[in-house]
C-alpha cells in the first residue's frame, strides 16, 4: 500500500514569494506612471476643418498627462467628445516618450437645408453644426432637426444614398430630393437629373448611372432613369422641350435633336462587352 506524502511548504517561503510579487507589482506601478516613460512628444494626424486646432490641442493636453505604458484611450475620447466630427481615435506609442494619435473623422456627405439655413450631416445622420456646408450637396427638408442627429426617414435615406455615390461624382452632385413621381432624384451640376426610385440597391443604381453618363449616346439628356438598374435609360423631359420653344406634343425627332441628334433615335438595349445593359435613350418627351 502506497502512502502519498503531502508536500508542506514552509510559511516563510510563502511569505517571501508573496513579498517578491508585491515588490515587483509596486515597482511596475511606479515605473508605469513615472517620469521615465512620460509622454513628451505627441504626433496627431487625420484631423482637418475649422476645429482642427482645438482638437489637436485637447488631445495633446490629455496625452501629456499619460505615459507610454499607461495610455487611457477613454480620456482621449472624452477630451474630444464635444466634436462630433471625430468618429474614433487610433493610438500607438513609441517607447519611451512618444505617442501617435490618428483621428478618424466623420466626414459630411450633404447639408440639410430649410428656410435658408443649412447643417452638415454624415452618412449615418450625425449633425456637424460647425462644418461649412458651401460645397456639399443639398437635401431640402421642411424643418432643420434639433439635437445631434437626423430623425427624418427620407433625409436619412438620402444621406445613405449619397454615402454610396462614386467618389468622382460627389463633387458634381448639387441636390438630392424626394418626389412622388420619381422617388429620390439626384440633380447634377451642369448635368442631368438622375431618377433613383426608392432607396433600394443604391450601389447597382450608381453603377448604372455612371455607365449612362459615360455613354456618348446619352449626351444632352436632361434625365437618367436608373429605377431599374438592369435597364437604365436617358431622355429629355417635357419641361426641357417646352423651354426650348418646342411643342410638348412635338415629334420624336424634335426631342431627339435636343439630346444627341439622329444617333439617339431608335437606340435600343443591346448589351455591352462587359455584360451590362446598354442604356436606352428615350427620345419621346416625358414629364420630369
Amino acid at each position: 500500500m502506497t502512502v502519498k506524502r503531502r508536500l508542506r511548504v514552509p510559511v516563510r517561503v510563502v511569505l517571501a514569494v508573496a513579498g517578491v510579487i508585491l515588490l515587483l507589482g509596486g515597482a511596475w506601478l511606479w515605473v508605469r506612471d513615472s517620469p521615465l516613460v512620460a509622454v513628451r512628444k505627441v504626433t496627431i494626424t487625420g484631423v482637418s476643418g475649422p476645429d482642427a486646432g482645438q482638437i489637436r490641442a485637447l488631445l495633446s493636453r490629455a496625452a501629456h498627462n499619460m505615459t507610454t505604458l499607461d495610455v487611457r484611450r477613454g480620456q482621449l475620447r472624452t477630451a474630444v467628445a464635444p466634436y462630433p466630427v471625430v468618429k474614433d481615435l487610433g493610438v500607438s506609442t513609441q517607447f519611451p516618450h512618444g505617442m501617435r494619435i490618428r483621428v478618424i473623422e466623420q466626414l459630411p456627405v450633404a447639408a440639410l437645408e430649410a428656410g435658408g439655413q443649412a447643417i452638415a450631416a454624415t452618412s449615418d445622420g450625425t449633425l456637424l453644426h460647425e462644418v461649412p456646408t458651401g460645397s456639399l450637396p443639398i437635401i431640402p427638408v421642411r424643418v432643420l432637426p434639433g439635437g445631434s442627429r437626423v430623425t427624418d426617414g427620407a433625409a436619412l435615406q438620402a444621406l445613405a444614398l449619397l454615402s454610396d455615390a462614386p467618389h468622382r461624382l460627389l463633387g458634381r452632385i448639387q441636390q438630392v430630393a424626394s418626389e412622388a413621381s420619381h422617388g429620390f432624384v439626384v440633380l447634377l451640376r451642369s448635368g442631368p437629373a438622375i431618377y433613383f426610385g426608392d432607396g433600394t440597391d443604391p450601389v447597382a443604381k450608381w453603377v448604372a448611372a455612371t455607365e449612362v453618363l459615360g455613354d456618348p449616346s446619352s449626351a444632352g439628356a436632361t434625365y437618367i432613369d436608373v429605377t431599374d438598374p438592369a435597364r437604365p435609360g436617358a431622355g429629355v423631359s417635357e419641361q426641357a422641350v417646352t423651354a426650348a420653344g418646342l411643342s410638348s406634343g412635338g415629334s420624336q425627332a424634335a426631342a431627339g435633336s435636343l439630346a444627341t441628334g439622329p444617333q439617339v433615335a431608335g437606340s435600343q438595349s443591346t448589351g455591352t462587352p462587359g455584360g451590362g445593359a446598354q442604356p436606352q435613350v428615350q427620345t419621346s418627351t416625358t414629364g420630369g
